[in-house]
């Protein structure tokens, strides 16, 4: 029985306090994520591969996708779990590597309880100007078509069961067209922004919640894409993919009553206007 001061603390909470309820008052808690079938695209590298340490490391069941298999393996092996860590590779703008990824996710943990779309790009020509017709097609099939697939993929048994969970991993220029993004990005990510504010007013009464993450700027790889090449100590002072890890675990964690349709995050240095 949980001494009087710790059952005032439910759900995530009680996650979040698992090392120090261990250390001090010697209860082991088990994650509410305990199980759960967890399917991470763009999971590699960077904001999604902190992401499937944070939740395989709460014990549910994930398989990661991405586009090489190299960084999948390294991280796969890297993550010390309950449930070890699956991994496929996955084009998010290729309709067929899609149906493969999420048979495989099926074939191998289970139906879907958890969707993070995280596979995202960006490019360096970022202006009307320089931007090519091929760069907007590329830019837009991976972050817009490729994230309505993959939801596509998961929402039919999640409306049958009545419960799941979808985190879109956007980007500020999802909320705010700053030139930093640049016209295809911002346009994508907009485009994503719609489509999970969309579905999630759909499906509300249908127990899956959507919710639209919009992070500032996170030292991953896609800053290598920067016109202007960005500092170390620029990226150590910028949002880190475990900062976005922590968030979204605590999300995933909320009771099926609670719903965060979209959440800001950013580094304290970062303007918000």
């Amino acid at each position: 029985m949980l001494d009087p001061i710790m059952e005032r603390f439910s759900g995530p909470w009680l996650n979040v306090l698992h090392h120090q309820t261990t250390n001090f008052i010697g209860i082991s808690i088990v994650s509410n994520l305990a199980g759960k079938v967890v399917a991470i695209t763009g999971g590699g590298t960077g904001i999604g591969a902190g992401i499937a340490r944070e939740l395989a490391t709460a014990g549910a069941k994930v398989v990661v996708g991405g586009r090489r298999t190299e960084p999948l393996e390294t991280l796969a092996k890297s993550i010390s779990s309950e449930h070890p860590v699956r991994t496929h590779a996955i084009d998010v703008a290729d309709p067929n590597s899609i149906a493969a990824f999420f048979a495989f996710v099926r074939d191998q943990a289970g139906e879907v309880d958890i969707l993070v779309n995280s596979a995202g790009i960006n490019i360096q020509n970022r202006t009307m100007a320089a931007m090519i017709p091929e760069d907007w097609d590329r830019v837009m099939q991976i972050n817009a078509s490729g994230a309505y697939r993959c939801m596509l993929e998961v929402l039919p048994q999640m409306r049958e069961r009545r419960d799941g969970v979808i985190i879109n991993i956007s980007s500020i220029a999802g909320k705010r067209a700053i030139s930093l993004g640049g016209v295809v990005y911002c346009a994508s990510k907009f485009a994503m922004t719609a489509l999970g504010t969309a579905v999630s007013n759909e499906v509300r009464n249908e127990g899956v919640r959507v919710t639209n993450v919009y992070p500032g700027e996170v030292n991953t790889p896609i800053l290598d894409n920067r016109p202007v090449a960005v500092t170390q100590e620029h990226k150590d002072a910028i949002l880190q993919p475990e900062d976005i890890a922590a968030l979204v675990g605590t999300i995933c964690q909320l009771p099926p009553r609670a719903h965060v349709p979209e959440i800001v995050i950013k580094p304290t240095i970062q303007e918000w206007v």
